[in-house]
Order: structure tokens, then C-alpha cells, then sequence
């Protein structure tokens, strides 16, 4: 096994080359698949935890050995003249590679081992560990070991990621969108948001007028048709019954994205919806599923710098769809452009593709895990999106000083002012452990609504959880001091 120093370089092992970087502190291994130039030829060429395979490249996790690319080398493209593999913190550790007692990239093959130890980091958050590059007709590799302050963000946008671009705006909306659902109101009429109509209720003069979007129709057969009768050696048996057959438990009508029942979402797909990935439990018809990790390459290291944000699929076709999501409640919310939807990632479960999204900070949350952590997903524009709660929740209309527990305020109107309020004082029973257990409360001021779910569960435990691919139900609190 040969140790290489930093700038030092050695003819490649072999065509077939596995690069494992191991660290005290976690760390997200990633490659780059550069031109002459230095830069990638296109986002393609950025191999990583949420687009683990390029030409001649593929990312492996380690499962808490150490991440690996594996490379081969005749297998590059032949206008791709380097392949430099990276580490970065995730942000569950140290802030910096000071605080990490060690730093490790090994380059294996059958014909034998490197090792390159990388010592003497200090404000670095990210590291260029080793490159594998071109010389003449054949492949070197090089010690690298230089660092950046700025993160996985920092060395993408080094070589040439395009960390901001977005997926292309999605085309007009066909006829079937939920502008043309029973009950869906157009933008001169108010948003459709839920909030509370219970009897009696009564908005405050000036307050804006929030009117509930309408129950879905069940439209139940005129007649269920029997099933054929069972074989049996008795004459005259009865053919199959079942409470199950009841009209309440047959498919809504209706098209877009509806209720089926008080858990699960219908969408009648005519071109294409947006849903949580693995959420879907049944359809029908002629569609196709795409993963899209969280939206787009910038998006994806967002929500890993984060922990939010929404791993997500593209339904495409014609047919029926039908998603739920670990049996919680499912609501509906109409948006018509005058004002955005913040909700933690963890509780979407589908949206119209006419719906744009992004990750935002939740304002004067900096420091303090909420239900959504230091982030939430900001949803804006004209669509409809069905949002999952933990029991059937309350609808708050802010028209006074409004105050939720963190844990349990699951999304609010966008244009609202948030905050954080300390109950309790902090003096001597704080200290000795006494408290009312109701210590800090998210703050809501201006107009508009919060939606609070009967419950404090911590984020995560809903399929995905809080944010895309593998890092569901961080509530990236701790990442507070990565982002400013």
C-alpha cells in the first residue's frame, strides 16, 4: 500500500479504479466529470447522493464505511479529460474539517492500494480529495486536497454546476387541471384555502375571506354488479358480499386532484402531476413514473444543506392515481396566485405541476427546531395541492396575535410575519429542570391562516419524511451556522 503526499501523482491502478473516502465527521463523497477546460459539461456530470451515476462513474453509499465512486477509465467519454472526487460536510458534525481527527481517500484496485491522507484542514467545509486525469494515451491520479468554505455548493459552482437552475416551467395546463374541477374558483374569486367553517364562525371585520374548497362528489355506480358465484358443491350459493361494496367506499368523480375518503387522494391524471415518491398505493390506466429527487440539481443540494424539501415523482399519462401517506390525514388547498403556501416538506403529498416551490428559511425560527426545522417549502402560483396532517387539524385565521407549537403548526399563508416567543423565564426552576414544557411558541402576525395539527410529532416517521432521498425528517436546525 503506497501513501501519497499532497500535489504528489502515481499511473492509475488499473482501468477499473474504486475511490472509498472515510472521516470521522459525516461527510457526502461526490464526482465530477470535467472537460479540458476544468468545468462539466453539463449537470450530468455531477455524480452524487441524488443522481449517482454518469458516464464511467457511479456513486455507492457506504452505509457508514466510507462512500465510493467507482471508476473506469476506457469507459469516460472521450472529451471528459478528469474526474475529481470530492467530500463535503452534511452538517450533522463539526462546522469544519478542524473539528474532523481524520480524513482518508483510498483508491483500490485488484492490482493494488493508495491511500492519500489529508491533514492540516482548517475553515474548509468541502475538500477536492484526489483527481483521476488524462496524460497523453493514459490515466494518472493526483493527490488534491484542497478545500473550499462554502461546501458541496462551493465546489459545484467551482467547476460549473448550475446549483440555481430549476426544472423547465411546465407547459400550459391541459384541460383537465383543477381550473376546470367542480367547485374551483378562479383567481378573481378568493383563494381556495381551508380554514376553519365550523358553525357559528364568524371572520373578523377586514379579515381576509378564506372559503373552504367543496367536499368531492362520490358518484357510486347505479348498481354494484354481482360477482360471479363461488364455486361450491351446495346448490344455490349467493354470490360475494361484502360491506365493501358500499357506494361510499367506490372511486370519486371528478378530475384533478380529489379526496377519495379522508386518508387518501384521488388525482385523474391527463398529462401530468407531481407526487410524493413512493406514495403511490394504486392506479389505473396508461402512466409512467419519473424520479426527480428534489426538483433539479440546485434543489437537491439545498435540501441536503437544509434537510428539507420534497423527494418527488412525475406522474405522466392518463389514468387514475391514488396516494396516501402512512394513513394520515389528507386536506386539500387551492392557490390562485395572491398568496404562497409555507409547509413542511414532510406533509405534501401532491401537487399540480402548474405549482412552483422553493426552500426557505422560516423567519425568526435561526437557532430553533420547528416541525419544519430552521426550513420550510414555500409553494406559489395557481394549482391545487393535497398537504397531510397527523389527525384532523384546526385552521387558525390570524386576526389577533397568533401562537402555535412548533412541532404542531404544519403550514401557514406565506404573507405572514413569524417569530419565536419564550413562555417560560429563564431563572431558577429552569435551571433545577423545572418547566411548563411549553418554553418557545412560532409567533404569527398579519393576514391570513395557520394551520395546527392535534399533535406534536416530531418531523420525520411519513414516507420520505421531511426532506428528499435519504436525509428524511432532518429538521435542520443544526444547519443554522452553515447558512448564516
Amino acid at each position: 500500500m503506497t501513501a501519497l503526499a499532497r500535489g504528489e501523482n502515481r499511473p492509475a491502478l488499473a482501468d477499473r479504479m474504486t475511490v472509498t473516502v472515510t472521516c470521522s465527521a459525516a461527510v457526502d463523497v461526490s464526482a465530477l466529470l470535467l472537460d479540458t477546460g476544468g468545468r462539466v459539461r453539463s449537470d450530468g456530470d455531477f455524480v452524487f447522493f441524488n443522481q449517482p451515476a454518469g458516464p464511467g462513474v457511479t456513486y455507492r453509499h457506504g452505509r457508514g464505511a466510507g462512500d465510493m465512486v467507482d471508476v473506469q477509465t476506457s469507459a469516460l467519454p472521450p472529451d471528459v479529460d478528469k474526474v475529481v472526487i470530492t467530500a463535503s460536510l452534511d452538517g450533522s458534525g463539526p462546522a469544519t474539517f478542524a473539528g474532523a481527527s481524520s480524513l482518508l481517500a483510498t483508491i483500490g484496485s485488484d492490482s493494488g492500494t493508495i491511500t492519500f491522507p489529508m491533514t492540516g484542514l482548517t475553515t474548509e467545509t468541502a475538500v477536492v480529495c484526489v483527481e483521476i486525469y488524462r496524460r497523453g494515451d493514459a490515466w494518472k491520479v493526483r493527490a488534491v486536497g484542497q478545500g473550499y468554505d462554502n461546501g458541496l455548493a462551493g465546489i459545484a459552482t467551482a467547476f460549473g454546476v448550475n446549483i440555481d437552475d430549476d426544472p423547465a416551467p411546465p407547459p400550459s395546463p391541459p384541460a383537465s387541471t383543477p381550473a376546470s374541477t367542480p367547485g374551483y374558483q378562479s383567481p378573481a374569486a378568493a383563494p381556495q384555502y381551508p380554514p376553519a367553517a365550523a358553525p357559528g364562525y364568524q371572520p373578523p371585520t377586514g379579515a381576509p375571506q378564506y372559503s373552504p374548497a367543496p367536499a368531492p362528489t362520490y358518484s357510486a355506480p347505479s348498481a354494484v354488479p354481482p360477482a360471479p358465484p363461488m364455486s361450491s358443491p351446495q346448490q344455490g350459493a349467493l354470490p360475494m358480499q361484502s360491506d365493501l361494496f358500499n357506494p361510499s367506499h367506490a372511486e370519486v368523480s371528478g378530475i384533478g386532484i380529489q379526496k377519495q375518503g379522508g386518508k387518501m387522494i384521488k388525482a385523474a391524471v391527463n398529462g401530468e402531476v407531481m407526487a410524493r415518491a413512493g406514495s403511490m398505493v394504486a392506479y389505473q390506466g396508461d402512466l409512467k413514473f419519473q424520479a426527480l429527487g428534489s426538483g433539479g440539481i440546485g434543489r437537491a443540494i439545498q435540501q441536503r444543506l437544509t434537510g428539507e424539501g420534497v423527494p418527488l415523482m412525475k406522474v405522466t399519462g392518463r389514468g387514475d392515481l391514488f396516494l396516501a401517506n402512512a394513513a394520515s390525514d389528507v386536506h386539500i388547498v387551492d392557490l390562485d396566485g395572491t398568496d404562497g403556501l409555507t409547509i413542511n416538506g414532510a406533509n405534501v403529498l401532491a401537487f399540480d405541476s402548474t405549482l412552483s416551490y422553493n426552500i426557505g428559511r422560516v423567519q425568526g425560527a435561526a437557532g430553533f427546531a420547528s416541525n419544519a426545522g430552521l426550513f420550510n417549502c414555500v409553494f406559489t402560483g395557481r394549482g391545487r395541492i393535497a398537504i397531510t396532517t397527523h389527525g384532523t387539524p384546526v385552521v387558525l385565521n390570524v386576526d389577533q396575535p397568533t401562537y402555535a407549537d412548533p412541532q404542531a403548526a404544519v403550514a401557514w399563508s406565506s404573507s405572514l410575519q413569524s417569530g419565536i416567543k419564550r413562555n417560560d423565564s429563564f431563572g431558577l426552576g429552569r435551571l433545577m429542570g423545572r418547566s411548563t414544557g411549553e418554553g418557545m411558541t412560532l409567533s404569527f402576525s398579519g393576514r391570513g391562516f395557520v394551520i395546527v395539527q392535534p399533535s406534536e410529532l416530531p418531523p420525520g416517521g411519513f414516507i420520505g419524511g421531511t426532506g428528499g432521498g435519504q436525509e428524511a425528517g432532518q429538521s435542520g436546525g443544526m444547519l443554522g451556522g452553515l447558512l448564516g
